[in-house]
C-alpha cells in the first residue's frame, strides 16, 4: 500500500493538533511536545506536523510505502522518467528511521519516497544529501534534502 504524506511546518502545534484532529474528525496516531502525526486510511495520507520548519508551511511531500521493493519500484520509476534523486539509507527523522529518496519539484518543493523501517525516541537529525543536479533550491528543514 502507498500513502500520500504531508509535512506542514506549524508555529504553534497545540493550535493545529486541534485545528487538524477536528477536520479530520480522529486525533493524532503520535504526539511528541515538537511533532504530531496522523496516519489515516481514508484517504490514506500519512500527515505530520512539526516545529522544525525554517518558516511555517508545506515543508516537504511523499510518498510512503510499506516494502522496500515499492521504494525501489518508485526509485526506478523516476530514474527511468529522468528525474534526479539522491537516496538516504536509515535517515533518522520524524521519530522514525527510514530509507529513502528524495526529488525535487519545478517549484523546488522536496519529495520524500520512503520506507519506515522502525520507531525511534526522539525526532532525529536528518543529513539527507542536496539534489544538485536539480535547478531548483528547496527550503533547508530536518526532513528535506538540503539540510
Amino acid at each position: 500500500m502507498k500513502r500520500f504524506h504531508v509535512h506542514l511546518a506549524v508555529a504553534d502545534l497545540p493550535a493545529n493538533i486541534d485545528f487538524y484532529t477536528r477536520l479530520l474528525g480522529c486525533p493524532p496516531a503520535r504526539v511528541e511536545s515538537d511533532y504530531a502525526k496522523w496516519m489515516l486510511d481514508d484517504p490514506p495520507v500519512n500527515l505530520a506536523l512539526s516545529l522544525r520548519g525554517a518558516r511555517s508551511g508545506l515543508d516537504h511531500l511523499g510518498i510512503q510505502v510499506d516494502t522496500d521493493a515499492e521504494l525501489e519500484t518508485i526509485h526506478q520509476r523516476l530514474a527511468a522518467a529522468g528525474l534526479p534523486t539522491k537516496p538516504q539509507g536509515k535517515a533518522a527523522c520524524c521519530y522514525a528511521e527510514s530509507d529513502k529518496y528524495w526529488t525535487l519539484d519545478p517549484q523546488g518543493i522536496p519529495w520524500e519516497h520512503f520506507h519506515t523501517l522502525s520507531a525511534i525516541p526522539v525526532f532525529g537529525e536528518d543529513t539527507a544529501i542536496p539534489v544538485a543536479e536539480h535547478p531548483a533550491e528547496s527550503k533547508a528543514a530536518c526532513c528535506s534534502p538540503t539540510k
